[in-house]
């Protein structure tokens, strides 16, 4: 198969890439920044359609992971910059594929599973999940996210071309042990001892083990039936202060010292980004997948972060 990855050359991108590419398909990344890669890479600017159009036309699978990292503070230039080039990209990639004389037969399009209201009760699946935006017990600067989401699904439906099938991926966090990926990030508060609850310790965490996000995409490209939202998720979220255990068991780390709220707030300022990243609750739960008979490889975070933990000290970061 052609693959083309429209901002493909982060972590996410990158896993996605390097999976396929070993499976002897061909991979063309579109990045603002191509760089020497094991496959081609094209340039393109996020925002209108260019030359890269011609990689569209033919291709067999396309998958958008084009945005601007939102772990970063909520600037009025930062949300714009994370608004607008999640839907600005998703319109230029539903133009490309509306103009290409062979149209792709699938497009797999980034969506996030923060989308969900913010909630420590029913588990959120496509169905009958609660969207978030007025959650009373959030911060009304929680709302942003929620907004940059629907935005975001929005783009690609108004976008969406008749002959291509659209699946919005409602993704949880990916954890692979790759340097500069959120897997990394939190192993590196329990190798300094702080990896225990955060205010509390309630709050819902949602993820995904990497071997299953490549093999859940996989699926999505094989599955004609199925379309629109789906949720990239293992199939059992869990609370922080219990994620976060199971992740010190894993690692070998007896301690994990706690941060409360306010602690919380004042390392968000120095390290420039967001508490909504660490408070708010994501129960998510992959109801189409499940239901669609996907199997999950690592289905439960404590056998998933030994995996993980494994494999980081194999690779000798």
């Amino acid at each position: 198969m052609k693959i083309v990855i429209p901002g493909g050359s982060g972590q996410v991108g990158t896993l996605l890439a390097r999976a396929f590419h070993a499976e002897g398909h061909a991979i063309v990344v579109l990045a603002r920044r191509p760089g020497p890669t094991l496959w081609r890479s094209v340039a393109w600017d996020g925002a209108s359609v260019g030359a890269w159009a011609a990689e569209l036309d033919g291709a067999d699978v396309v998958i958008n992971l084009a945005g601007r990292s939102v772990n970063c503070r909520s600037t009025p230039e930062h949300r714009r910059q994370i608004l607008d080039s999640r839907v600005a990209s998703t319109r230029a990639v539903g133009q490309a594929i509306m103009r290409a004389s062979r149209p792709p037969p699938v497009w797999l399009q980034a969506s996030t599973a923060t989308i969900y209201a913010h909630g420590f009760d029913a588990p959120n699946d496509e169905a009958s999940g609660t969207i978030g935006g007025a959650e009373p017990d959030a911060p009304t600067s929680w709302r942003f996210s929620v907004q940059v989401a629907q935005a975001w699904e929005q783009a690609a439906l108004q976008a969406a071309a008749p002959h291509t099938r659209l699946v919005l991926m409602r993704s949880a966090m990916i954890m692979s042990p790759d340097r500069g990926g959120i897997f990394a990030t939190l192993l590196r508060l329990v190798r300094l001892g702080l990896g225990g609850p955060v205010a509390g310790g309630q709050q819902y965490v949602s993820w995904l083990h990497d071997v299953d996000f490549v093999q859940a995409v996989r699926w999505l490209i094989a599955r004609n039936d199925l379309a629109g939202a789906v949720n990239l998720a293992a199939p059992h979220p869990l609370p922080y202060a219990a994620f976060m255990r199971a992740l010190r068991a894993a690692w070998g780390m007896p301690i994990g010292l706690p941060a409360t709220r306010w602690m919380v707030a004042i390392g968000a300022l120095l390290l420039r980004t967001e508490p909504e990243l660490a408070l708010k609750s994501r129960r998510v739960i992959p109801g189409v997948l499940t239901q669609s008979g996907f199997r999950f490889q690592h289905p439960t975070w404590a056998a998933a972060a030994v995996d993980l933990s494994r494999r980081w000290k194999a690779r000798g970061h």
